[in-house]
């Protein structure tokens, strides 16, 4: 087998500007449509809260199989196997959390903005806070995901770079500007057939090639890369049972748990069943996009199992492991590899729009309008300013990001730093009801200086392959012109052993502090968790914690009332309330049903008490699909 060095032709080129063509017409769409509403804020950043669950479900697939997944996860399993796949467990873990607690809890109190929940529950210090942390991990993540798929596109394929990272920034700036949330959902969902499609693709003409999936089981699993059974429970192991389903569900639990690029979607709905169904049609959707990345990276492997580029040396980046075998096997077919090119900017469009219209919504509900009064009209276009702004700001992310090659790393970290002590803050503020505003900030803080502390002390000190658990590649069958293999790798037979140092730095000194930092970057935002709680407990006992008695109703969740501990006696689940009385919450909600009010009148008051006065009772209101008035949006006076 021999390098390959090709380009895109233009059928290529057509079906690459037909994905930005119909993402761009669809945000006119709904600006024609909703010109008629041009003046509704509410319309404009939550789709009038009127969404169903099946174009939210797609989106929230789409939102976060960003173009650094649709490339990066066929690679994770072509180096390291299957194991992988277990997060799709995680999936299923967060979906259940969300739709239990987290749903209800942000759903009933009628919120545009995620942490308007947390100035209820503390104070707006608090949620001035966690708003500016969400937008600058933000602004860092997505110029990364739009500058680091066009940098392995460019190198592979040859398509320019800073073409594909303008033209992503303007159309993506341009269709959420026009469209709103409602163009941002329904481009999601085209963008998500697209990624799908595009694994699709790859995966039939290698199976063909290949002679058939069975073919490509088969020698995946000789070299070692069919394995799911790896339940040690050492910590510093990269991948195990435990390390994936604790970290990952952790992870995950952050994201869709507590980012407003996430929450606004559940809040667009037009139900609290609705938003349920959403989540359990993303893990779903999730685990499908799981399957197909995961069966392209092991397609791509059986193709190079004698013969790996990255190892030869044709490829500089493990990133750019599937670009380069997508040149290489549907190079014949004209088009195709322009719709795995659509496929991987359908992953950047679907995260950099949603990114953008959520910044913009957290902008205007926690900076804006706390402090100034606005008419309609204004927000309106306030909001169309800040997206361009965002938008103007990630583009220029993606340029720092090109000069400084260091802040790549660096800047995908963050997302498993913040989410930890963001979880934490979140479950401090919904399950343990004496904690208060002080134990909140310094319980964040506390965990976020951990998780730094670790992800700065791994990259002094790199793991070891050891517990990295490479697996094995050759390049037996490479032919290299008017050279020889590198005196790096060692063949022996059909295999090879790993080249160390395109993996990693090397082993650790043998220093103990190095095996510390040696943990499994699934556990940092685990670490960072812990930490969290515990600081935060600490120091709200010591600064005066929270009496439950007073708190808001329905800034807490009764937990133990939920149906699967109905065989807990119900003194004991009293006990669990911890001081909150619920029950006091429950007679309010049964005198507002009988006050007649309708689900529009509840809904109207809500959302007026709620932007007024951080202490507003809201009441406690469980799911009665028999009750006159609306399971969400209910409001004690």
């Amino acid at each position: 087998m021999e390098e390959i060095t090709r380009s895109f032709v233009v059928w290529d080129y057509v079906v690459f500007g037909g994905l930005f063509l119909i993402s761009a017409c669809i945000g006119i769409f709904f600006a024609l449509i909703s010109r008629k509403k041009t003046n509704n804020s509410d319309d404009y950043l939550m789709g009038g809260r009127q969404m169903h669950a099946v174009p939210v479900g797609f989106s929230l697939t789409a939102g976060f199989l960003s173009a650094i997944t649709v490339i990066g996860t066929p690679s994770e399993f072509y180096i390291y196997g299957t194991m992988f796949a277990w997060y799709m467990l995680s999936y299923i873990i967060v979906a259940i959390v969300s739709a239990e607690i987290y749903i209800p809890l942000y759903y009933r109190q009628h919120i545009t903005s995620t942490y308007e929940y947390l100035e209820l529950r503390f104070s707006k210090y608090i949620r001035v806070m966690a708003t500016t942390i969400f937008i600058i991990n933000q602004v860092i993540y997505i110029g990364i995901v739009i500058y680091a798929p066009s940098l392995a596109l460019n190198e592979v394929t040859g398509l320019d770079s800073w073409t594909s990272i303008a033209v992503t920034g303007v159309v993506c700036t341009f269709y959420t500007t026009l469209g709103g949330l409602k163009a941002v959902i329904w481009t999601d969902v085209f963008q998500c057939i697209v990624m799908a499609v595009g694994f699709i693709a790859v995966i039939i003409q290698g199976c063909i090639v290949l002679g058939g999936m069975e073919n490509v089981w088969k020698i995946a699993n000789s070299r070692g890369r069919i394995n799911f059974i790896h339940f040690e429970g050492d910590p510093r192991i990269r991948h195990t049972f435990w390390s994936i389903i604790v970290g990952g569900t952790m992870a995950w639990v952050g994201t869709y748990c507590t980012t407003q690029t996430v929450v606004q979607r559940y809040l667009c709905c037009k139900s609290e069943r609705h938003a349920k169904a959403s989540v359990y049609m993303n893990a779903f959707g999730m685990c499908t996009i799981m399957v197909l990345a995961g069966l392209s990276g092991l397609t791509m492997f059986a193709y190079y199992a004698n013969c790996d580029p990255y190892d030869a040396g044709w490829v500089s980046a493990t990133d750019q492991l599937m670009p380069y075998f997508v040149m290489d096997v549907l190079y014949a077919f004209p088009g195709l590899p322009g719709v795995y090119l659509c496929s991987v900017f359908s992953g950047t469009l679907s995260t950099v729009s949603s990114g953008i219209n959520a910044m913009a919504t957290v902008t205007l509900e926690d900076f804006i309008k706390p402090h100034k009064k606005l008419t309609q009209t204004q927000e309106v276009w306030i909001s169309k300013i800040l997206i361009i702004s965002f938008g103007g700001c990630c583009l220029a992310m993606a340029a720092l990001g090109s000069n400084l090659g260091g802040i790549l790393n660096a800047a995908l970290s963050i997302q498993s730093m913040i989410n930890g002590p963001i979880v934490a803050l979140f479950t401090m503020a919904w399950a343990f009801p004496w904690c208060n505003s002080w134990g909140a900030f310094t319980g964040v803080v506390g965990g976020l200086s951990v998780s730094v502390w670790c992800y700065i002390g791994s990259t002094i000190y790199p793991p070891p392959n050891k517990y990295l658990r490479v697996l094995e590649r050759s390049t037996v069958d490479c032919v290299f012109p008017n050279t020889t293999i590198s005196p790096d790798v060692f063949t022996t037979g059909n295999s090879v052993t790993p080249f160390q140092g395109r993996i990693t730095s090397g082993l650790s000194p043998e220093r103990p502090i190095a095996e510390m930092y040696s943990l499994s970057y699934a556990y940092n935002g685990v670490f960072g968790f812990v930490v969290a709680l515990i600081v935060g407990h600490i120091v709200s006992f010591l600064t005066g914690y929270q009496r439950p008695s007073d708190l808001p109703a329905g800034v807490t969740i009764p937990f133990f009332d939920h149906p699967i501990f109905k065989w807990l006696p119900e003194k004991v689940r009293r006990f669990l309330w911890c001081g909150v009385p619920y029950d006091k919450y429950r007679d309010e909600k049964e005198s507002v049903k009988n006050t007649g009010k309708t689900e529009n009148d509840w809904a109207d008051v809500n959302e007026l008490e709620i932007k007024g006065k951080g202490n507003t009772n809201v009441a406690y209101v469980t799911d009665d699909s028999n009750s006159g008035i609306s399971e969400s949006k209910v409001t004690s006076l």
